[in-house]
């Protein structure tokens, strides 16, 4: 797929100078014509951007009480494991049958908080992504026409593979700045961010 990809942009590039010679009969005299081309690393821009960082910032302090709470469960599973086993010649079988059920009971109810907490988080960063991206488009949309660009290939993207690309013609950073110019941020709120609401879940039942 890689290499379809590849002649199809390789295609793209080669068609380019026909559509000037076929531009250039239509156009006025005055009209500029766009005949650059250069890359741009859409993933950098996206967290680049002042948005970016201060929404980074956001999610990890929105999530930040769920990562501690994952973390004591986990410390807790690791200590009932090791009592299971430094107890394993010392107990009863009905002891070593009870701690086995908590840390199986226990082991569940971290998985599934692990694996809401994984969903929410991609989800919540998803929503990120689309928001500053579409926004993102209009800028680049409007720096290229802007500057006579003719080509700007998306170096982060695995359709548009990018052999080479020389540093110079690279507007990453250019875009990032008119991006921040034109969507400033507002100054972070001093009021501490609402921790992401769980999804309800229902306790596993203790093994029998």
């Amino acid at each position: 797929m890689k290499i379809q990809y590849a002649i199809l942009a390789l295609a793209a590039l080669l068609a380019v100078p026909a559509a000037w010679g076929q531009a250039n009969a239509v156009r006025a005299a005055d009209a500029p014509v766009a005949t650059k081309l250069g890359t741009i690393n859409m993933q950098v821009a996206i967290t680049g951007t002042s948005e970016g960082k201060q929404a980074a910032a956001e999610l990890q302090s929105q999530f930040a009480p769920r990562e501690t709470e994952l973390s004591n469960m986990q410390k807790q599973i690791e200590d009932l494991q090791t009592r299971i086993r430094t107890t394993q010649n010392t107990a009863s079988d009905d002891e070593k049958a009870r701690m086995q059920r908590e840390y199986d009971t226990m082991t569940r109810q971290y998985q599934r908080k692990q694996q809401d907490s994984q969903d929410d988080f991609q989800a919540a960063r998803q929503e990120v992504v689309d928001r500053i991206g579409r926004k993102l488009i209009e800028v680049v949309d409007r720096y290229s026409k802007d500057q006579g660009y003719a080509v700007l290939l998306d170096t982060s993207s695995q359709q548009t593979p990018v052999i080479y690309g020389a540093p110079t013609v690279d507007v990453t950073q250019e875009v990032i700045r008119l991006y921040d110019q034109q969507y400033p941020v507002k100054a972070a709120s001093t009021t501490p961010a609402k921790p992401a609401a769980p999804k309800p879940t229902t306790p596993a039942k203790p093994q029998q």
